[in-house]
């Protein structure tokens, strides 16, 4: 029979719960500053959240977030801070999106072509910070917030119609051209007015098994988990640390590749100067708070989607939708305090567990030594 221990489980669950509770509590002061009310926009999105229209953009973007969120977690178990997931996303959709537009061809196929030129994609820009890390130490912080910005100048230079974009007749939209029905990965219409499921939320979805999986079943995930924890005590064990760096850094790049597909062919079909960005940056943010667990990444993902289409209606009652944002503001500064106070708490509490056990060892000593 398996036995939970409740010491671990109560400090897994205090680090989000307490983020969460001081999130809100902070913005609702905010809200009470300026002299705004601060239960009903909470009221009016969780109302909105009842719209079946809502909760189809609700499901979508929980499984782009929750995609751009497991790439994050892979590179924080190995102790790595992949923040350049969203230059690789914006990347990866815009190279894929231009690969899928030039090539017809049958459906499966042409959906898979799309599908690995964006992890391909991902995995390459990645792989250069992995490389710079192995072979030069070059923090791969620096490294990534770097090839952010170059990512950027990259895609707008792409996108120009003298390169590979194309500019609809009538429009100042520049775009990669639009991928052939052939290409379109086919979802869930939800009824007249309501939109569709993403048919890729389901494949997030099946990742964030898949993660699970390798992490905790495999060698490689022993491996890569042990790495993060101690470099030096895993490299003295025998594991090529840094061959596990640039690996991490590999499928952390082709997971944030894979972020924008469910956009990409389930709705816009071509990348323009309008399709998402910031996907990357909320998803450090989800990953944090879901402790790079694929079950608590996903209820974050839920969350932060709820927040972002749920609040859309705020300003029409007279609140700015900027709420949110504040919101979401406030739960990345709240994460980064919880944790650190419940990490202390846990190392009070083990050496508290390791002195009661000491005290308990040494009295049956003595009770042994007087019955001798």
């Amino acid at each position: 029979m398996m036995k939970f221990d409740k010491d671990k489980l109560i400090i897994g669950a205090a680090g989000p719960v307490l983020a969460l509770v001081s999130s809100f509590v902070l913005t609702m002061l905010v809200l009470l500053a300026t002299g705004l009310d601060p239960i009903e926009p909470i009221q009016l999105m969780i109302d909105n959240a009842g719209f079946s229209d809502i909760q189809v953009l609700i499901v979508n973007q929980t499984g782009i977030y929750y995609l751009a969120a497991l790439a994050v977690a892979i590179g924080f178990r190995m102790n790595l801070f992949n923040i350049g997931v969203d230059g690789q996303y914006r990347l990866a959709a815009m190279v894929s999106a231009l690969i899928g537009a030039s090539v017809e061809l049958p459906g499966p196929l042409h959906i898979l072509v799309i599908v690995l030129t964006a992890m391909l994609t991902g995995a390459i820009w990645s792989g250069i910070a992995g490389i710079l890390k192995t072979t030069r130490g070059v923090s791969e912080v620096v490294s990534t917030i770097m090839l952010n910005a170059i990512a950027t100048s990259l895609v707008a230079w792409l996108i120009l119609p003298k390169n590979f974009g194309v500019q609809p007749a009538g429009s100042n939209n520049l775009t990669t051209g639009e991928i052939a029905e052939s290409g379109w990965f086919p979802g869930i219409d939800m009824g007249e007015g309501n939109g569709v499921i993403y048919g890729f939320t389901f494949v997030a979805l099946a990742l964030g098994v898949v993660y699970w999986f390798v992490l905790n079943r495999t060698k490689f995930g022993f491996d890569l988990r042990a790495t993060g924890a101690s470099e030096s005590a895993a490299q003295a064990s025998g594991v090529d640390a840094k061959k596990m760096i640039l690996t991490s850094m590999l499928l952390s790049g082709a997971l944030a590749g894979l972020s924008g597909m469910p956009t990409l062919l389930g709705e816009t079909h071509t990348y323009s100067l309008d399709f998402p960005v910031g996907v990357g940056f909320t998803a450090i943010t989800i990953a944090l708070l879901g402790r790079n667990h694929p079950v608590g990444i996903f209820f974050a993902a839920l969350l932060f989607a709820f927040l972002e289409k749920a609040s859309s209606s705020l300003d029409v009652e007279g609140y700015p939708k900027e709420i949110t944002q504040i919101m979401q503001g406030i739960i990345v500064i709240a994460v980064v305090v919880s944790y650190e106070l419940v990490r202390r708490y846990g190392l009070r509490r083990q050496q508290q567990k390791v002195g009661e056990q000491l005290a308990a060892g040494g009295a049956l000593k003595t009770d042994k030594e007087v019955a001798a």
